[in-house]
């Protein structure tokens, strides 16, 4: 009962503090809320490195009779994953419209590559048997560089579109209606057809369906009260709609199945424990992250 009352605390809270983000605090190029997703990639890279870490991959030797990577290397972790978005955010806020594409992908380019020489020279030197690790150090921080950086700054991208607001607004209300209503749904009905998926036994068919269904009615609800705004390039507007709630609540449900995925190959169940009746912060942006370049990219060729 606890962690039901905390998961309905955070909807009720927290979604609509980043919502109003969005609508009321648009300002060079909804930077307050870029500023947030940033925070939530470093946490979430960080997180990563542990899961890595638990599974003997790691961006750093874990000390001798611990499971736990090094603070210094959590930290390390949260800079690798932050470089390029942090780079997309900067270029997106403080660069006039007209040179942010060329600007962005030079710098974007250029950091991580920066960031890359540093996950393979950083450790050149490593004495001994330490060297024996090295191609694991090195897998593992490129995959920090990775996830969930570089899903997320799809996200970013999206404040640099005309109607931006409305756009991340729609996103959003997506991949937070999938989540929540496959939870309820999955209390409710999902008692007899659980277990379809090893990754996330406790997912049923009841929240897959119910999530995905609410991902397409927001798609479709969006068209009907935006269709001055989304104007699809070659289907009726009802249909473009559908079909962009459709291809995001997969990617949404499936991020949540990828997280689940690597949480359980690791041995653990919630990424950390900085969100009440959530987990860790990985747990509350695996869904958007895997979601983010889908809508992105299925927006820009239905809409644009």
């Amino acid at each position: 009962m606890k962690a039901i009352f905390q998961r309905l605390l955070i909807f009720f809270v927290a979604v609509p503090l980043v919502l109003s983000l969005v609508l009321f605090f648009p300002q060079r190029n909804h930077l307050a809320l870029n500023v947030v997703i940033l925070a939530f990639i470093g946490l979430g890279s960080a997180e990563f490195s542990v899961i890595l870490g638990n599974k003997g991959l790691f961006p750093g030797r874990i000390p001798a009779g611990t499971r736990m990577v090094p603070l210094k290397r959590r930290v390390e972790a949260a800079v690798l994953g932050i470089l390029a978005p942090l780079v997309i955010t900067l270029v997106n806020s403080f660069t006039p419209a007209r040179e942010n594409g060329d600007t962005g992908s030079l710098i974007f380019s250029a950091v991580f590559i920066l960031g890359g020489l540093w996950v393979l020279l950083s450790r050149v030197f490593t004495a001994g048997a330490g060297l024996q690790d090295y191609t694991l150090q090195a897998a593992s921080g490129f995959s920090v560089m990775v996830y969930p950086g570089l899903f997320l700054v799809w996200l970013i991208r999206m404040s640099g579109l005309d109607n931006s607001s409305l756009v991340i607004f729609v996103f959003l209300l997506m991949v937070f209606g999938n989540d929540s209503v496959a939870w309820a749904a999955g209390m409710l009905f999902g008692k007899g057809n659980r277990g379809i998926v090893a990754a996330s036994p406790n997912k049923s068919v009841a929240g897959f369906v119910g999530g995905i269904g609410a991902s397409i009615l927001v798609g479709a609800g969006a068209e009907f009260f935006a269709k001055d705004v989304l104007v699809s390039r070659f289907l009726p507007p009802l249909a473009a709609g559908i079909i962009l709630g459709l291809l995001s609540g997969c990617a949404s449900s499936l991020g949540d199945l990828a997280e689940s995925a690597l949480k359980r190959s690791s041995g653990m169940k919630d990424s950390g424990n900085i969100i009440p009746g959530r987990g860790g912060v990985l747990d509350s942006i695996d869904s958007i992250a895997l979601a983010a370049p889908v809508f992105y990219l299925g927006y820009r060729i239905l809409f644009q």
